[in-house]
């Protein structure tokens, strides 16, 4: 028996006691396990706001970094800890938060804000376990939610329906008004009951009307088919009216008013599709799509003719023009409708779902949508080229991508690339030409020419995958994997849709690193580079290697600075950078290559501090530690203190130039009366390096000029050098203390080492971030094909090695496609941090030529013209999409903002809201005829 199954651990006189930390956690951890394995339709689940949630994952120990968003926890500002440094044990549940009423007692018919996203705002836990917190910490108010399945075929998922389906009832009697709320999957039949018991009123004299828009679009039949089938949607209105002599609709696909029913319908017992709601001509009729799957039907639509300039015509009212039609906004759908509008305008797009494309669906392909999600695009993309400015409602499309995309179901914001990308993958399995998929074993590259073996890539590509999509938005690159154990190379050529290209900020970062002389020949300095991200310590050395122009006979070693002591070597060339954070005080030291193998010296720079400050040893660390190569084997301590002088000699004061050798007499350093010559109150010149060696006297006692002490690798030990001392040890990193005494300091001048990387304004040296500025396309697409190692997750099995490795990859573009589509890469996930970057992205409106980055010279055209933009403004968790589109047969440009649509200059589309990219090519003059592309298309 589990801890979740014996109930309370401890009971008196009948009262649930509460249980230990662990306790509580062992026992929610079995009863999630226990929910996972029983999914199914009904389940209950409970909703809990994510602060209360938080409070008590601290108290029982289990942490809560999955609810984090932007760094920070739900509760980060009503947290406490208690003084023995466990968490305070959590009050009563308190939900009222994310009640849209902010109170309300135990009912299931509370709202919820339809702004709260869940790990944010709430979390979703099963009964048992919301049974449980009950149990030990009361409160509420209680907020059950059913699981419902969503999606269809093979796409089935499981999600909890948080947000249930609102609606508003209008009573035709008296206009009274009143909202209900049901599961999205309840049918018409609970529907037609819940209104009739509210109003009082017998079913069978009861008829409701979808009034969508305060306008009759169709009779809700009571039946067993569910509110999402009947396309309802959050917050519209249904009518109620009494039956009176009313006959029963008819079948043919029209309402009672004569209007167009707005559905994609599809008779799984019949042999024909047929697209509904068709355009209203300027007599008053109405058109309607019949695509019969027969082969030789055609396509027989009854239009006004308007030529959209590239062979296809569709019908306006006379005067309108077409593709000026916005879509509604149906609940945070601009996502949505910001991609539609892309698409529509795509003009190879445009022309095939304007004509009969029916021979084309594939009712048959299981990676499809038995060909409703083409019919349902081709339809609402017929009723936005035909219905002149007015507003569409994308009910029917939006009914059809929950069905296929529960993913998208719902009303909350989402990516309009996620969707874009769905979108044209369902698009082409529906349209896929090729009915079966033959088997095709692929073959090995074996060192063959790159065409040779991209087109036979192609061929088999081609085999299993033939349509529209691939025809004009599929181009293919070269793939090169490289092992950096054999070296074994693999190079493959795969088919693309579009092209996600990282902003460079999200592919490079900015490092500071602080260069120190191993041989005391200068000032440390500190070197801002730029780096890849998922680089290696030896990318970070080559960019050094570079900045600070080292010597062919010198070397870096990089060292993490923390607390003023060394606190890790980076001596792997392959160890990642991801390692490195950017608060981390990263140094190198300028090595001679002699030295490799020699054991290494590290100072570390100590002064006496004040009782106040520092308790137990009375010193303190300050500065960066210094480290060289000592050439005596094993060393003495004259050799110690010979190194150290001369790490220390940049840092000398100079004196003023009337001072009798500065203090200097025969090389070594005089004192006058006990005291240090007080002229020294310069700074040494960066080119005078000669006159700034420092030498020690040589006493006749055994103490050293520097009190030099030794210590082990952890620094716990504190042992005097002499000049005698002979340092034997095993180790080959010795490690000392320099204690820095009031004569030290009147010498040498410490300020360059301390506070580093901080500006030096006593030298003039800065370290300053790059700011982000603005990249160009070209940037981008140079950060995408640059070679990069694949991350930790993303290993790859190496044929040569037989183990997975950390290969670098390289990509090249090998062919391009009519329509070219550019993903920029604006959002960053990870588990602690979201982020959006709005850097802005110059690119070309015009004559973007690409010749030079596509490795296969075919003699085709590979210069674009841009058409349309996907925008997105705004951060996370929000924001709002539009689109730029160019119409087709005048090259204006218009704003798509749901349903408001307006002119907007060609200068003024260039932002840095710029989501998603779309071009098209254009051929020269030289090789077609003036205004068609090779494929007959006309030029944007």
């Amino acid at each position: 028996m589990t801890i979740a199954d014996s109930g309370c651990l401890m009971e008196n006189g009948g009262s649930c006691l509460p249980c230990t930390p662990e306790e509580e956690k062992q026992i929610v951890k079995e009863l999630i396990d226990e929910a996972e394995l029983d999914l199914k339709e009904g389940n209950l689940y409970y909703v809990v706001s994510a602060r209360w949630y938080a409070s008590w994952e601290k108290y029982v120990g289990q942490g809560s970094d999955d609810l984090l968003v932007d760094g920070q926890s739900p509760d980060s500002q009503d947290f406490h800890v208690a003084p023995s440094g466990m968490a305070d044990r959590p009050g009563p549940i308190n939900n009222s938060e994310i009640v849209e009423n902010g109170s309300g007692g135990e009912s299931d018919d509370l709202e919820l804000a339809r702004t709260l996203l869940e790990g944010r705002d709430y979390v979703l836990v099963p009964q048992k376990v919301w049974e449980k917190l009950v149990q030990w910490y009361k409160g509420g108010p209680a907020l059950p939610r059913k699981m419902i399945s969503q999606g269809a075929f093979n796409k089935k998922q499981f999600n909890v329906e948080v947000f249930p389906l609102s609606l508003k009832v209008i009573d035709s009697r008296d206009d009274c008004e009143f909202t209900i709320r049901l599961s999205k999957k309840a049918s018409l039949h609970e529907l037609y009951e819940r209104v009739c018991t509210l109003r009082g009123i017998e079913r069978d004299k009861t008829i409701i009307w979808d009034y969508f828009n305060k306008h009759k679009n169709s009779r809700l039949v009571d039946s067993n088919r569910t509110l999402e089938e009947s396309n309802l949607q959050m917050d519209q209105e249904i009518l109620l009216e009494l039956q009176v002599g009313v006959p029963y609709p008819s079948q043919s696909g029209k309402d009672s008013t004569g209007n167009e029913l707005a559905l994609v319908t599809m008779e799984p017992s019949r042999t024909s599709l047929s697209i509904a709601g068709g355009p209203s001509l300027s007599n008053g009729h109405s058109s309607t799509y019949s695509l019969n799957l027969r082969p030789g039907s055609a396509l027989n639509a009854g239009f006004t003719d308007i030529d959209l300039g590239f062979g296809a015509q569709t019908a306006v009212r006379r005067g309108e023009r077409g593709g000026l039609a916005g879509l509604q906004n149906m609940g945070n759908t601009c996502f949505m409708n910001s991609a539609l509008q892309c698409l529509v305008h795509t003009p190879p797009l445009a022309e095939y779902f304007l004509q009969d494309y029916s021979e084309e669906i594939n009712t048959e392909n299981p990676l499809g949508m038995h060909g409703e999600l083409a019919l349902a695009f081709g339809d609402l993309l017929r009723k936005l080229w035909s219905s002149g400015r007015s507003t569409i409602a994308p009910r029917a499309f939006k009914g059809k991508l929950a069905l296929f995309a529960p993913q998208f179901s719902g009303y909350n914001q989402h990516d309009s690339q996620e969707l874009l990308a769905f979108l044209l993958d369902g698009l082409h399995e529906d349209l896929n030409r090729v009915k079966q998929k033959p088997y095709i074993e692929m073959k090995d590259w074996d060192g063959r020419p790159d065409e040779e073996v991209a087109d036979e890539c192609w061929r088999n590509h081609k085999a299993r995958n033939d349509s529209v999509i691939v025809d004009v938005c599929q181009g293919q690159y070269k793939s090169t994997l490289v092992c950096p154990v054999c070296s074994k190379i693999s190079i493959t050529f795969d088919p693309f849709m579009y092209l996600s290209l990282p902003l460079p900020s999200t592919v490079t970062r900015s490092m500071t690193v602080t260069v120190f002389y191993g041989d005391g020949s200068g000032l440390p300095m500190p070197y801002t580079v730029s780096v890849l991200k998922n680089g290696h310590c030896r990318d970070l050395i080559q960019a050094l290697v570079a900045a600070c122009c080292l010597r062919s006979d010198e070397s870096l070693l990089l060292a993490e600075v923390y607390d003023h002591r060394i606190y890790r070597l980076f001596e792997n060339p392959f160890e990642s950078l991801t390692s490195i954070k950017d608060e981390e005080y990263i140094v190198a030291y300028r090595l001679s290559q002699k030295g490799i193998g020699k054991r290494k010296l590290e100072i570390v720079h100590q002064e006496r501090s004040a009782p106040d400050f520092v308790k137990g040893s009375g010193f303190k660390d300050f500065g960066a530690p210094l480290v060289t190569y000592l050439d005596d084997d094993p060393p003495s301590g004259a050799d110690i203190e010979l190194a150290a002088s001369r790490l220390l000699s940049p840092l000398i004061r100079t004196c003023s130039s009337n001072a009798v050798h500065c203090g200097k007499e025969n090389g070594f350093l005089s004192e006058s009366n006990g005291e240090t010559s007080n002229c020294c109150n310069g700074h040494a010149e960066l080119g005078d390096r000669s006159m700034d060696t420092m030498e020690l006297e040589d006493t006749s006692g055994q103490e050293l000029s520097f009190q030099l002490f030794l210590t082990d690798d952890r620094y716990s030990s504190r042992k005097p050098i002499f000049k005698d001392s002979v340092i034997k040890t095993g180790a080959n990193h010795i490690k000392v203390f320099l204690e820095w005494t009031e004569n030290e300091h009147k010498l040498y001048d410490p300020s360059y080492m301390k506070d580093l990387p901080v500006v030096y304004h006593k030298t003039g040296f800065t370290a300053k971030k790059t700011r982000q500025e603005g990249v160009s396309l070209f940037s981008c697409l140079e950060a995408f094909l640059t070679e990069e190692p694949l991350g930790p997750d993303d290993m790859w099995y190496c044929p040569g090695c037989k183990q997975h490795r950390q290969a670098t990859k390289k990509l090249d573009l090998w062919t391009l496609p009519e329509i070219l589509v550019f993903h920029l890469k604006r959002f960053s996930y990870s588990r602690y941090l979201k982020n959006k970057l709005d850097t802005f992205v110059d690119f070309p409106i015009h004559n973007l030529d690409l010749s030079k980055f596509v490795k296969r010279k075919d003699g085709k055209s590979y210069v674009y013209e841009l058409y349309a933009i996907s925008n997105h403004y705004g951060g996370l968790g929000g924001g709002h999409y539009t689109a730029f589109a160019k119409l087709i047969d005048d090259k204006r440009w218009y704003n798509f903002d749901d349903s408001r649509v307006s002119p907007v200059n060609e200068a003024d589309i260039k932002t840095s809201a710029a989501y998603v990219l779309f071009y098209q090519r254009v051929e020269t003059a030289t090789k077609v005829g003036l205004g068609e592309t090779s494929q007959g298309n006309t030029v944007s």
